[in-house]
């Protein structure tokens, strides 16, 4: 009794202490909490003179022993909680002593006075940026590297790929270039373009006798050949020349042969060239000057040597060899012919334009018509054959008032009919010229 009256003057003696607005220190030994967001609440009309806190249960729990040499300072406490009216748990939470060091954003509670937040992107807008500041301080580099990313749009990325589309188009174009010129319809680009097989004397003129006779169609002239095996041989310079005749060594180029030195040639022995002037390309008509035609015809001219030209012809009828002439006279200018000019038409290949439909009717007439013409303006006509063409496409016959140039790839000759030019190799080789070249020889002397 005597204890309990002295514990109740100790407790009416003892002042109660006031509110200073600051939490009760922390007892040593228990567990920091993390601070959370207070709601705030309206202002009573009558707000109480003070307001402790409660702690949690098991804050009170773990820390009971530990609040023991202190019971006295926390029975104030007690008593007035007891008198102040039950708030929500769950709606206050107590206020830790101490703060940590990186405090955890606050987190707006969602009551019906307030909507709940929206869910934000991370767009680089500055004011949105500030605040990442103030809250994350330790993540500026991440800011700034948002705050610098850029944004792809769509219209950037079309644009790239109608650049790189453009980018591929025009190499493409760049490497599709020769297959859409007439170059590559050049005979000369195809492989066994002389057609040698062709070239070759057939078996019945391989050993020619005296008693030769024409065959029934007579596409050759009846003037016999008055040379034969024996009457040919190389001289000192590996040239084919007649031994007991004057003739003449000369060479037939194009563009396949490129830059020549002419000056070299002249002094190989070389006394004339057939200059190709240009082609009709043999698919699709297209008339293409030789690209060294004009070198060659200033070159071989200024070195000394005998010059003639020929142009490689797909005519199909009289217009078009109207057309050629005028490009080959174009081409000529003002250079003047010691040697023949030829109309060399060929079938190239099995696709040529000339490989269908032509015969020997035809043929005959579009040479005559080229050679009357050209003997008309002044200029020597020739028409170039291989023996093939010679009893197959041509009535040689009625083309005996102009001269001829026979191709027969052989080091003897055994063709039986007239022939003013012989070409007797297409793999020659002449010092001043890189690569194999056509080789002749003029029966008479230049």
């Amino acid at each position: 009794m005597q204890t309990l009256e002295k514990e109740k003057d100790r407790q009416n003696t003892d002042p109660i202490p006031e509110d200073t607005g600051t939490a009760s220190p922390q007892p040593t030994g228990e567990k920091e909490q993390p601070p959370q967001q207070v709601p705030e609440q309206k202002e009573s009309p009558n707000p109480p003179e003070t307001s402790p806190q409660t702690p949690e249960a098991g804050q009170t729990e773990d820390a009971s022993q530990a609040k023991q040499p202190e019971e006295t300072a926390s029975q104030p406490e007690e008593a007035a909680s007891t008198q102040e009216p039950e708030q929500d748990q769950t709606s206050e939470e107590p206020l830790a002593d101490a703060q940590p060091e990186n405090p955890a954003p606050a987190e707006s509670p969602v009551t019906p006075e307030t909507p709940p937040p929206e869910v934000e992107t991370l767009d680089p807008i500055p004011e949105k940026m500030e605040a990442l500041d103030s809250v994350y301080p330790e993540e500026e580099t991440v800011i700034a590297q948002l705050r610098q990313r850029r944004i792809i749009r769509p219209e950037w990325i079309l644009g790239a790929i109608a650049l790189l589309a453009a980018v591929v188009l025009g190499v493409t174009a760049v490497f599709c270039i020769p297959y859409f010129t007439a170059r590559d319809e050049d005979p000369e680009d195809l492989p066994g373009y002389h057609m040698q097989g062709q070239t070759e004397a057939t078996e019945e003129f391989l050993e020619p006798t005296e008693s030769a006779t024409e065959p029934e169609n007579p596409t050759i002239p009846p003037e016999r050949n008055p040379f034969d095996r024996y009457d040919f041989q190389y001289n000192r310079n590996n040239y084919l020349v007649l031994q007991n005749l004057k003739s003449s060594p000369g060479v037939d180029v194009s563009a396949h042969q490129g830059v020549i030195d002419w000056n070299a040639v002249k002094a190989s022995g070389i006394e004339f060239a057939m200059i190709r002037l240009g082609y009709r390309g043999y698919g699709s008509g297209k008339l293409v000057e030789d690209e060294y035609a004009q070198a060659n015809l200033e070159g071989a001219t200024k070195a000394g040597l005998k010059i003639g030209a020929y142009f490689f012809s797909q005519a199909l009828n009289i217009q078009e060899v109207e057309e050629e002439m005028t490009f080959m006279l174009n081409i000529l200018g003002d250079y003047t012919l010691d040697m023949p000019i030829v109309l060399d038409w060929e079938i190239p290949a099995s696709d040529a334009r000339t490989a269908n439909g032509m015969d020997a009717r035809t043929l005959t007439d579009l040479q005559r018509h080229f050679c009357g013409n050209m003997k008309r303006k002044g200029y020597r006509p020739m028409v170039y054959f291989n023996w093939h063409q010679s009893e197959t496409l041509y009535y040689l016959s009625e083309l005996e008032d102009y001269e001829f140039w026979l191709a027969l790839y052989q080091d003897r000759m055994t063709y039986p009919w007239r022939v003013e030019m012989w070409q007797y190799s297409d793999s020659g080789s002449v010092p001043g010229i890189n690569g194999p070249v056509d080789l002749n020889v003029y029966l008479s002397e230049v």
